[in-house]
C-alpha cells in the first residue's frame, strides 16, 4: 500500500490518512501520514500502565528539522501542525512517498537533493516505539534536529500549560530521561550519538480537527525539555528508542530486527502466490488487537484508539483474529480469561479502563461465547498436546492439556452454569420464556449490540425477544448439547436438544413478517417491531440456521436491497423515519445515529455467511465480489486496517474507531473459511490497494 506525492502534498488528504502501530499491551503509536496530530488519541508513545488498560499519552510528537551544513545553512521542517487558521510547518511538501507494509514508512525529498527514509515500529510486549532513519541521498553532511513534545496525560484527556510539570531532566549515555508528573512512568529517549540542548518551553494551541468534528475540546498545549541533534551523511542509519523501560542496554536496530521477524512469521503461513495478499494484510491488522491481560492470559482490544476489551466484540472477533491465523494458543488464553470472569451466568460487557469491577450489561456477549468455543473446538481437533502447552488449566498437569481437553475440563462446567442461569433468570430480566425464547431487558438498559445510550435515553430500545438474541440462544443450546454428547452425557444432551427444538418450532411464527417478507427485529408482548435491520441475518448465518429455503432467500433479498453498501450493512433501512445517514457532531448527535442507519463493516461477515448458505456455489462468486468491492477501504482512514463504522449515505465516509477488531476479524474469517481469495497475482489486483491510490 503506497501513496504518491500528489496525494501526500495535499494536507487535506494526507491528514485524513492515519497509521497505527500497537505493542501487544494495549499501548500504541499513531498519527496521520501528514505528521499532524488530528485527535487527542494520537501520539508516538501511548503506554499501558496496567495492560491492556490505564493508557497514558507520554510523547505526543517528535518534530524533525534538517539543517544543512553547507554555506546556505537552510532549514527544512519535515512535520506539520495545525493551529487556528494555519498549518505550520507544512512538511507534507517534502513527502515523496508513504507506504504501509510491515511498518509505516515515509520518504522525504528536499529541494537540495537530500532523501531520508523514516520507519516507525512499536515493539511487541513493551511500551516502546522505535523510529529508524536512513539517509538515502545527501551530497553533504547535515544535522537532524528532533524536538520531543510531551502531552504526559491520560489518553482520553488533553494537556494545557501549567507550572506543575516536573522540569528535571537527566541526559547521559545518549539517553534523555524525564518524568513529567509523579503519577506517570519515567520516559527514556535513547538515540546513539545525539547531543541534547536544554530548551524548556510550552508550545500552545495545537488544534485537533477530528476532535473538533466530534464536538469535543480540540486545543492542546505540549511541553518540551529541549532538542536532540545528530549529524548525518549519505548511507547513515539512525535509530531512536522511545520507552517507559530503561534503554541503557538496548539497541534500536536489534529491537527492530526482532519485531520485523515476528511480523514476517505471522504472515508466512498465509502466503498466497506472488506479492502480499488480502489475508496477509488482514493478519497483520489482526495482530494489533490481540493483547496481554495480566501475566498469563490474553484478550482482544475492541478498537483503536479508545476502546478496551469488550466481551461481545472479543467473542465475535476471536475466530477471525485467532483461528483464521493459526493463533490457537492465543485463542485458548482469551477464552480462559473470559471464562474466569463469568458472573451469574454472564460474560462481562467490558473491562473498564481503571480497575473497576467488570460491567455485565449485555445479553449477547455470553451467547457469542458459545459460538466462539464451537469454532475453537472445530479448528483445533487435529492439534497435538504440544500445540497447546499451558500452565493454568484446571485439573491437568502443566503442559499436558490440549485444546479439546481445555474445552471439556475448563469451559464445559462454565457453559453449564451459564445455561442454568438463563433458564432460571439472571440480571436485567434475562430469562427463557415458556415458548423457549429468550427475553431480555429492563427500562433504561441497552443489552444488545445496538447499545447507544445518552444519559437515560436508550437510542435503540429493544426490550423483549430480539431476533438475533434468539438465533444466538438457539445456537448456544445446540452447541451445548453437542459438547455434552461428546462428553458422554447423553441424557442431558437430549434434554437441551429438546429445548432447542422448542425454540425452532416457535421462531418462524414469532418473527416472520408476511408483509415485508423478512423478520421482525424484536417482539414484546403483542408488539412486533417491523424496522428493517441487519439483526435478522443471524437467523441464517450462524452455525445452526433457524430459517432456510425460500424464506431465507427472501430475507437475504430484503437485507441486500435495503441495507447493503460496499463497506458493510446499514443498521437501519433508509426508508425508516428514524434513519440517520450521517454520523458526526457532538456525542448526542453521534449516538443518535450510531445504530440508526450508520454502516457497520463487521456485518459483512454474517452477510457473506448468509450469501453462501442460501446461494451455494453461486454465493461464493457473489461473496468474492463483496470482498473486491470493499477493498478500496484499505487505503483510507487507517491504512491497512478496517474502520468501525461509516456514514449510511454515500460516499460512506469512515467514522468511529480507525481500526476495529470485529471488522478485521469477520472479514478475515469469511475470506479464510470460504477461500475467497485467488492464488494468482492477477486475481488479487482487485483486492489489493493499488500502488498509487
Amino acid at each position: 500500500m503506497k501513496f504518491n506525492s500528489e496525494t501526500l502534498h495535499d494536507f487535506n488528504q494526507s491528514s485524513k490518512l492515519e497509521w497505527l502501530e500497537t505493542n501487544g499491551l494495549g499501548g500504541y503509536a499513531s498519527s496521520t501520514v501528514a505528521g499532524a496530530n488530528t485527535r487527542r488519541y494520537h501520539g508516538f508513545l501511548i503506554a499501558s500502565k496496567k495492560p491492556p488498560v490505564e493508557r497514558v499519552t507520554m510523547l505526543s510528537k517528535l518534530d524533525e528539522t534538517i539543517i544543512c551544513s553547507d554555506a546556505s545553512g537552510e532549514k527544512f521542517e519535515l512535520n506539520s501542525n495545525q493551529y487556528s487558521g494555519a498549518i505550520s510547518p507544512k512538511g507534507v511538501q517534502f513527502l515523496k512517498s508513504f507506504s504501509k507494509d510491515l511498518f509505516p514508512e515515509w520518504i522525504y525529498q528536499l529541494p537540495n537533493g537530500i532523501e531520508i527514509k523514516k520507519t516507525i515500529a512499536a515493539v511487541n510486549g513493551e511500551n516502546t516505539t522505535l523510529i529508524i532513519y536512513e539517509v538515502l541521498r545527501a551530497k553533504n553532511n547535515f544535522t537532524l534536529e528532533l524536538l520531543p513534545l510531551f502531552a504526559a496525560r491520560d489518553f482520553h484527556s488533553l494537556s494545557h500549560g501549567n507550572e506543575n510539570i516536573n522540569r528535571e531532566t537527566i541526559f547521559e549515555n545518549s539517553t534523555l530521561k524525564v518524568k513529567p508528573y509523579h503519577n506517570l512512568p519515567e520516559l527514556f529517549i535513547n538515540a546513539e550519538g545525539v547531543t541534547f540542548t536544554h530548551q524548556q518551553d510550552w508550545y500552545y494551541n495545537f488544534e485537533y480537527a477530528i476532535d473538533q468534528y466530534r464536538g469535543q475540546e480540540f486545543n492542546e498545549d505540549l511541553f518540551t525539555y529541549g532538542k536532540l541533534s545528530k549529524e548525518l551523511k549519505q548511507g547513515d542509519e539512525f535509530g531512536i528508542i522511545i520507552s517507559t523501560e530503561n534503554t541503557s542496554n538496548k539497541n534500536a536496530f536489534e529491537l527492530f530486527g526482532k519485531e520485523k521477524a515476528r511480523r514476517e512469521n505471522l504472515m508466512a503461513p498465509l502466503s498466497l502466490g506472488e506479492g502480499p495478499g488480502v489475508r496477509q494484510i488482514l493478519a497483520l491488522a489482526a495482530d494489533q488487537f490481540i493483547v496481554q491481560r495480566g501475566e498469563d492470559l490474553k484478550t482482544i482490544i475492541a478498537g483503536y484508539h479508545w476502546f478496551s476489551d469488550w466481551g461481545r466484540d472479543t467473542m465475535i472477533a476471536l475466530p477471525g483474529l485467532c483461528l483464521s491465523t493459526g493463533r490457537f494458543d492465543d485463542a485458548q488464553k482469551i477464552l480462559s480469561a473470559f471464562a474466569k470472569s463469568v458472573s451469574q451466568g454472564m460474560l462481562p460487557n467490558r473491562f473498564p479502563d481503571y480497575g473497576e469491577e467488570p460491567e455485565y450489561n449485555t445479553v449477547d456477549a455470553t451467547l457469542w461465547f458459545f459460538v466462539a468455543i464451537k469454532k475453537f473446538f472445530g479448528a483445533t481437533k487435529s492439534q497435538s498436546h504440544k500445540d497447546f502447552e499451558t500452565k493454568s488449566m484446571v485439573g491437568v498437569p502443566a503442559n499436558k492439556q490440549n485444546a479439546q481437553d481445555f474445552v471439556m475440563i475448563e469451559l464445559l462446567p462454565v457453559l453449564k452454569e451459564i445455561i442454568e442461569w438463563h433458564f432460571k433468570g439472571t440480571r436485567f430480566n434475562i430469562h427463557a420464556n415458556n415458548d423457549g425464547l429468550l427475553y431480555e431487558g429492563t427500562e433504561g438498559q441497552q443489552l444488545t449490540w445496538m447499545d447507544a445510550r445518552v444519559g437515560d435515553w436508550v437510542v435503540t430500545p429493544r426490550i423483549g425477544k430480539a431476533v438475533e438474541i434468539n438465533a444466538l440462544w438457539y445456537n448456544a443450546l445446540m452447541i451445548f448439547s453437542d459438547l455434552l454428547l461428546l462428553n458422554k452425557e447423553k441424557e442431558e444432551a437430549k434434554t437441551y436438544l429438546l429445548h432447542a427444538e422448542k425454540i425452532k418450532n416457535h421462531f418462524t411464527e414469532t418473527y416472520w413478517n408476511e408483509t415485508q417478507q423478512c423478520l421482525y427485529d424484536f417482539v414484546k408482548d403483542d408488539y412486533k417491531d417491523a424496522a428493517i435491520r441487519p439483526n435478522q441475518l443471524f437467523a441464517l448465518s450462524l452455525p445452526y440456521p433457524l430459517i432456510e429455503g425460500e424464506k431465507a432467500k427472501s430475507i437475504l433479498k430484503v437485507v441486500t436491497e435495503k441495507l447493503y453498501t460496499p463497506v458493510g450493512l446499514r443498521s437501519l433501512s433508509q426508508d425508516h423515519p428514524d434513519y440517520k445517514g450521517h454520523y458526526g457532531g457532538e456525542q448526542l448527535l453521534r449516538d443518535a445515529a450510531y445504530h440508526q442507519g450508520t454502516v457497520w463493516s463487521w456485518l459483512l461477515g454474517p452477510y457473506i455467511d448468509a450469501i453462501i448458505k442460501v446461494n451455494g456455489t453461486k454465493g461464493k462468486t457473489e461473496a468474492k465480489k463483496v470482498i473486491e468491492d470493499f477493498s478500496y477501504h484499505f487505503n483510507e482512514h487507517c491504512v491497512g486496517s478496517i474502520s468501525e463504522i461509516f456514514d449510511g449515505d454515500a460516499p460512506h465516509t469512515p467514522r468511529g474507531c480507525i481500526a476495529q477488531a470485529w471488522s478485521v476479524g469477520e472479514l478475515l474469517r469469511v475470506i479464510t473459511d470460504y477461500d475467497l481469495t485467488s492464488t494468482k497475482k492477477k486475481g488479487m489486483k482487485n483486492i489489493y490497494v493499488n500502488e498509487n491510490s
